[in-house]
């Protein structure tokens, strides 16, 4: 028996990997966020599979699920959003995996800051311009950030930076990031990426607030700050330079 945790994509559920879609298809246990993951994505499931929607569960009531399957000798398919690797919550739950001796796998999948950036059709990389993105988020009504991890300490390169879980407190992130960024700086804020219902706002920390209340916008998106998203006169990469040496 195995817990797999799936990253199950930023909301298209056709942005799910092949492996991941796999793992769903042969799992008699699927534990699931519903207020995250795409519906459509269940009906990968064997049709006699156990499906637990652990939007309303505590940490504790997950890992009975997964406890109970271990005795049952049944594979358990853990959905979460986005990429396993950032803001998942996962660690908590391979660390009591650990305890228990239970073992697990990790499938990645496409993150939210992966899907943003496809919608805005940019590169959060660009030479000369920026080539270091920064993912961090805010700690209101969250778990505290550690110490040197706030946003004026963050923002001091002026690089890249996505923010996640952060949109609903859209004035104070400009307050904190306006010291180092400028008034001037390119903004955009993309909900529900990927998705049917997705907003795509661009403006500048100067209006993106007004922006922000305006649309409606309260959770579920991400917020990227750089130059790199109105970057136009930039040099070509070393990449694919006819002076670069191939041999």
């Amino acid at each position: 028996m195995t817990v797999r945790f799936v990253g199950a994509g930023p909301g298209a559920a056709d942005l799910i990997t092949v492996r991941g879609r796999d793992v769903i298809a042969a799992s008699p246990v699927c534990l699931y966020a519903g207020s995250l993951v795409p519906e459509e994505l269940l009906a990968h499931c064997p049709a006699d599979a156990r499906l637990v929607d652990t939007a309303k569960l505590t940490l504790d009531e997950i890992l009975a699920e997964m406890l109970a399957a271990h005795e049952a000798g049944l594979d358990v398919a853990r959905l979460h959003s986005g990429d396993p690797s950032v803001f998942s919550a996962v660690a908590e739950q391979m660390r009591r995996l650990d305890a228990a001796g239970i073992p697990y796998e990790v499938v990645p999948g496409v993150p939210a800051f992966a899907a943003a950036a496809a919608s805005l059709k940019r590169e959060f990389t660009v030479p000369g311009v920026g080539q270091t993105v920064v993912l961090t988020r805010t700690s209101a009504r969250a778990t505290p950030m550690p110490e040197h991890e706030d946003l004026a300490t963050l923002g001091r390169s002026r690089a890249t930076m996505v923010l996640h879980l952060a949109v609903n407190r859209i004035e104070q992130l400009v307050d904190e990031l306006l010291p180092n960024y400028g008034a001037d700086c390119p903004v955009a804020v993309v909900a529900n990426a990927s998705r049917a219902d997705e907003i795509v706002l661009r403006a500048t920390l100067s209006d993106i607030a007004e922006r922000v209340r305006a649309a409606g916008i309260v959770r579920t998106a991400v917020v990227v700050v750089g130059q790199v998203l109105t970057a136009s006169e930039f040099p070509d990469s070393h990449l694919y330079s006819a002076a670069r040496c191939r041999d």
